[in-house]
């Protein structure tokens, strides 16, 4: 049976606490200050600490240094309305959740109801790791390169507490997959996951799909919607590019952060909900507060415990990892075998990938859609140029005069220069073979051989340039 510890100098709220606790069946004892803690903790190691942050003799964040840190129990800590920044600061320093004076039993329950049985969670972490030793898999992400393992390691610290999180990263680095993993590896794993996206809701629909609305309280409004903060009740609700969100709403989150109340549109009635927020942008979030696309009041709430999610180009081999890994996917859906020709892992390894990991996904689809039937390798198909980040430089200067060879040459170093050494890429472009590009760049001093396979018709000639 699971053992609690209440920790408050105030008499009724332990015993407030104390019948609750007892009703789902867990044992408890009570301590009025930090002396009497510790030799509670003393008699027998709880599972669980309630503890009031403020205490006669100091404050109850001081029995995190009396707690053996592999044990896994649970803190969750207890305080007044004027000081919830103090509670943030005690889940960052590992507390699992808060409380708010006067306690709101509902939410005990609530809370008591998401506590895993002893050590469960941190058990299922480290057999997480030890897959991610065996096979660079983590819950849902993927990937093994130190800049990775950085994430994983910031995500097991997280998870299992209350903390808000905040996900920064471009575009296609994966930070609704880091959400979802920081889900299932949370308390309320139970309970539902709800990702929204903040820049893809219409600004007149984005209050009512937040918070839901009565029938007939604007134009349309034929039934009762019930809005994200309702349904993702108990669970985790992941807001996606939080920056676009209008700032007339962001007041109305902040105020849901602070109270765990909201209103749905179209009634003055105010419903409770329990949800954990994760955020994400890919923005730089200090420079949208400058720039007044977030309000810092709401950036230092939802920045409680911050994780950078690398880009592709940063990851190393997990460019192959990964690529193998949605080629698996294709092969068992489709019933096919398919491999990369060495052109291809050539191609994997030096593009730069803007777009990130959903690039890459994209890329292995067009390559096993483009593969012949009757082959079991992918199509060597060329990589897109992102028109996100236009290259500079992209035009070359030929004075009157010069030999044809020389544009040429000049034309055929700065095509590869462009496509980042892609040599595909820039035979692609240029109109001639893999193999001819490669005899020319011989021709040229660099003593680079075509890989095996990718030998093409040397017939082919140089495509001529406008100058």
């Amino acid at each position: 049976m699971s053992h609690v510890l209440i920790v408050d100098d105030d008499s009724d709220t332990r015993e407030a606490l104390a019948a609750i606790i007892a009703q789902d069946g867990l044992t408890t004892a009570l301590a009025g200050d930090l002396r009497e803690a510790r030799i509670q903790l003393v008699r027998q190691t709880p599972d669980v600490v309630f503890t009031d942050l403020k205490l006669p003799d100091g404050s109850g964040v001081d029995l995190f240094e009396d707690l053996d840190p592999t044990s896994g129990v649970e803190v969750i800590v207890i305080t007044g309305h004027a000081t919830v920044e103090s509670a943030v600061s005690a889940l960052k320093m590992g507390a699992t959740d808060y409380l708010v004076k006067p306690i709101n039993m509902q939410r005990v329950k609530a809370i008591l109801s998401r506590l895993p049985r002893p050590g469960d969670l941190k058990a299922e972490i480290g057999t997480l790791r030890g897959e991610l030793r065996r096979m660079g898999r983590f819950g849902l992400m993927l990937g093994s390169s130190p800049a990775m393992q950085e994430v994983y390691d910031q995500i097991s610290r997280v998870a299992p507490t209350a903390a808000s999180v905040m996900l920064v990263g471009e575009s296609g680095t994966g930070k609704e997959v880091a959400a979802q993993t920081v889900h299932q590896l949370s308390l309320r794993r139970k309970h539902a996951f709800l990702a929204v996206n903040c820049g893809a809701i219409s600004p007149n629909l984005i209050e009512s799909e937040m918070f839901g609305h009565e029938r007939g309280s604007f134009t349309g409004a034929d039934r009762q919607h019930k809005g994200y903060f309702e349904r993702a009740n108990g669970g985790t609700l992941f807001l996606d590019e939080i920056t676009e969100m209008p700032v007339e709403l962001q007041v109305k989150l902040l105020r849901v952060l602070e109270t765990g109340m909201f209103m749905r549109v179209g009634t003055t009635k105010e419903i409770e909900t329990d949800v954990r927020l994760i955020a994400a942008t890919n923005r730089d979030p200090e420079q949208a507060v400058v720039e007044g696309k977030l309000r810092l009041d709401l950036y230092h709430r939802l920045n409680v415990f911050p994780i950078s999610l690398p880009p592709l180009r940063e990851r190393g081999k997990d460019v192959e990892l990964l690529a193998q890994a949605f080629l698996d996917e294709l092969n068992e859906r489709y019933g096919t075998r398919k491999h990369f020709p060495p052109a291809v892992k050539e191609m994997l390894l030096s593009y730069p990938w803007p777009g990130n990991v959903r690039e890459l996904k994209n890329y292995v689809q067009r390559a096993h859609i483009m593969s012949s039937a009757d082959s079991d390798a992918t199509a060597v198909v060329p990589l897109q140029i992102s028109i996100a980040k236009p290259s500079a430089g992209t035009a070359i200067t030929i004075p009157f005069g010069t030999s044809l060879a020389e544009a040429d040459r000049q034309l055929i170093l700065a095509t590869l220069e462009q496509c980042g050494s892609v040599k595909t890429r820039a035979a692609e472009i240029l109109g001639i073979s893999l193999k001819t590009l490669y005899n020319r760049l011989v021709e040229y001093g660099n003593d680079t051989k075509p890989a095996e396979g990718e030998a093409g018709d040397e017939s082919q000639t140089v495509g001529r340039a406008n100058v």
